[in-house]
C-alpha cells in the first residue's frame, strides 16, 4: 500500500523558516555582544570569554527555540501581530535570557554583565523585528497598492474605542474598498485630532458638512454605548444626507468583541423612531383574534394586505376582506387560500362610501373585529382631489363606523398614519378626522349617547327617501373604538 506524501502547511513551513533565523540570530546576538564588551575588536576578547560561548551558546539557542514554540510564537499569524504578539514574545526573552545567566554563572562560569545586556537587548530586537517587519511591509504595500476601483468615502461617527476597531478592520480587510476620511464625535476635547492619522472634525452639528467636504458616501454610527434617544437624534441627521448609513447594534457587540465591518447593520425603521419599538404580546393577539369573526376593509391594499396575513395565522372564526379593487382582493385570496386551506375565507366587493352596501356586508356577517385600513393614502393625488379624499377617508370611515356600532361590533380599529399629526396636506388632514370621528364613537358610546351621532344617508331610509332612523338604539352597545397611527 503507497503510503501518501507529507505535504507540509505553509504556516509550518514559515514556521521552520522562522526557527531557523532565531538559531541564527541568537548566536549571532551574544557574540555581538562580546564583540561590543571589547570595543568592537575581536582579538581583544579573552581566550576564556571565547570558550564559554561556544560552550553555551548551541544549547541555549535551541532552548531559546524551545520556549518560543511552548508560547505559540510560531503559530501566530503575524500579519495581525499585536499587543499580545509583543508580551509574548517580551516574557519569551525574560524567560530565556534568566535562566542562561543562571546556568552559565552555575555550571561553566562567569562572564561580563555588559555580554548578557547587550545580549538580550540584540535577541529581542532581532527576534522580534523580523515578526513585526512582516507586518509593516505587508500594511506598506497595501497602502502603496494602486486600487482596482475607487474607494468609497466613509465617516464615522464615534471616536471611541468601537470608532477605532471599526476604522482597523475597514483599513485591514483586503475585500473592503472603502477608506475612513474623519470621525464625529460629540466630546470637544477630542476636536482637532487625529486617530491612526484621520481627523476627528467636530460634533454631530458638522456631519452635513463634512459630508459635502469630504464627499461622503457612507456614513457608519458606532457608539455602542450610546442611549437609543442619542442614536434616532444622530441618525436623523445623518438621514438627510443621503449616504448610505449603517449602525453597530449596540453595547453587546463590543464586549463580545464583535466589533468588526460584518457586525453592522443597515439603518431600520425601528431606529428612527421618536420612541422605542413596541413589543407586541403575541399570546394575547391569539387569545384576541382566535375564534372571532375578523373583518378587514382595503384587505387589498399594502397594509390591509399585511393584516390579512397576520390574522390568518391567529386562525380566526372568519376572516372577511371587504376592498373595492377586485384585482387586489383576488390575489391576496388566492395567496390565503393555498397558504392557509382551512381558513373561512370571505372576499367582497365594495366601497365604504356605500352605505347601504356597507350596512348589508355587517348585517349579514356580523363580524367580532374591524380592522378599518381602507383609504386614499397616496399624498401628491390626493392634493389634485381633495374632496375624494375627504369622501373616501372621513365620510366613508364615518359610515363604516356606524355600521359596525349598530351590528354589534366589540372592537373597530381605525387604521392611521402619522402624517395626522399636525398634518400639512390634505390627507393627512383627512385622516385626521378620521381619528377625530373614531374619537367621536367612542367618547358618545361611553356616555351612553349614540343617538346624538349625526345620520348620514343611507343609515336611513324609507319610501320617500326621509332621513328616518333604521335602527333603534340601545343602550348596551358597547362597540370599542380605538385609533392606530402607522
Amino acid at each position: 500500500m503507497l503510503k501518501k506524501k507529507f505535504h507540509p502547511e505553509h504556516w509550518q513551513v514559515m514556521a521552520a523558516y522562522l526557527m531557523i533565523y532565531d538559531l541564527i540570530v541568537i548566536a549571532a546576538a551574544y557574540f555581538f555582544a562580546l564583540w561590543i564588551r571589547f570595543d568592537c575588536r575581536f582579538q581583544a576578547i579573552p581566550k576564556e570569554y571565547l570558550d564559554i560561548y561556544f560552550k553555551t551558546i548551541i544549547p541555549y539557542t535551541l532552548y531559546c527555540v524551545f520556549v518560543f514554540w511552548g508560547l505559540r510564537l510560531y503559530k501566530s499569524i503575524w500579519r495581525f501581530a499585536s499587543y499580545n504578539e509583543l508580551i509574548r514574545m517580551t516574557l519569551a526573552t525574560v524567560i530565556t535570557s534568566l535562566s542562561q545567566i543562571l546556568a552559565v554563572t552555575a555550571l561553566v562560569g562567569r562572564m561580563p554583565i555588559s555580554y548578557y545586556f547587550f545580549g538580550v537587548i540584540i535577541q529581542f530586537v532581532m527576534t522580534l523585528g523580523i515578526r513585526f517587519a512582516y507586518r509593516f511591509v505587508l500594511l506598506l504595500v497595501g497602502k502603496v497598492r494602486e486600487p482596482e476601483a475607487p474607494l468609497k468615502h466613509v465617516l464615522l461617527v464615534g471616536a471611541g474605542a468601537a470608532g477605532q476597531m471599526i476604522l482597523r478592520d475597514i483599513k485591514h480587510a483586503g475585500t473592503v474598498k472603502e477608506k475612513v476620511c474623519c470621525f464625529i464625535d460629540d466630546n470637544p476635547n477630542k476636536w482637532g485630532r487625529y486617530i491612526e492619522g484621520v481627523p476627528v472634525v467636530g460634533g454631530r452639528d458638522d456631519i452635513l458638512s463634512c459630508v459635502e467636504r469630504f464627499k461622503i458616501e457612507k456614513i457608519v454610527v458606532a457608539i455602542p454605548s450610546a442611549t437609543a434617544q442619542e442614536k434616532r437624534d444622530i441618525l436623523n441627521i445623518c438621514k438627510e444626507t443621503g449616504c448610505e448609513l449603517k449602525n453597530l447594534p449596540g453595547i453587546y457587540q463590543f464586549l463580545t468583541g464583535e466589533v468588526r465591518v460584518s457586525a453592522l447593520k443597515d439603518v431600520a425603521v425601528e431606529d428612527l423612531l421618536g420612541r422605542d419599538p413596541i413589543k407586541v404580546n403575541m399570546q394575547e393577539i391569539n387569545a384576541f383574534i382566535q375564534d372571532k369573526k375578523v373583518m378587514v376593509t382595503g384587505g387589498g391594499g399594502s397594509i390591509g394586505s399585511g393584516l390579512c396575513r397576520l390574522i390568518a395565522e391567529y386562525h380566526p372564526k372568519q376572516l372577511i376582506i371587504f376592498d373595492i379593487y377586485e384585482n387586489n382582493a383576488y390575489d391576496i385570496q388566492q395567496e390565503l387560500k393555498k397558504k392557509y386551506p382551512e381558513l373561512d375565507l370571505v372576499v367582497l366587493i365594495g366601497s365604504i362610501r356605500d352605505s347601504r352596501r356597507i350596512n348589508a356586508v355587517f348585517e349579514t356577517y356580523r363580524p367580532d373585529i374591524v380592522y378599518h385600513a381602507a383609504a386614499h393614502k397616496h399624498v401628491p393625488l390626493m392634493e389634485d382631489s381633495p374632496c375624494e379624499s375627504i369622501k373616501n377617508n372621513a365620510i366613508g370611515t364615518y359610515k363604516t363606523a356606524y355600521a359596525a356600532m349598530m351590528n354589534g361590533c366589540q372592537r373597530f380599529v381605525l387604521i392611521s398614519t402619522d402624517k395626522a399629526v399636525n398634518p400639512t396636506n390634505i390627507m393627512g388632514a383627512s385622516k385626521r378626522l378620521c381619528e377625530m370621528i373614531v374619537q367621536s364613537f367612542d367618547r358618545m358610546i361611553k356616555e351612553k349617547t349614540p343617538e346624538r351621532l349625526p345620520i348620514l344617508y343611507a343609515h336611513a331610509d324609507d319610501e320617500d327617501g326621509a332621513m328616518v332612523k333604521k335602527h333603534v338604539f340601545s343602550k348596551d352597545i358597547k362597540t370599542e373604538f380605538v385609533a392606530v397611527r402607522l
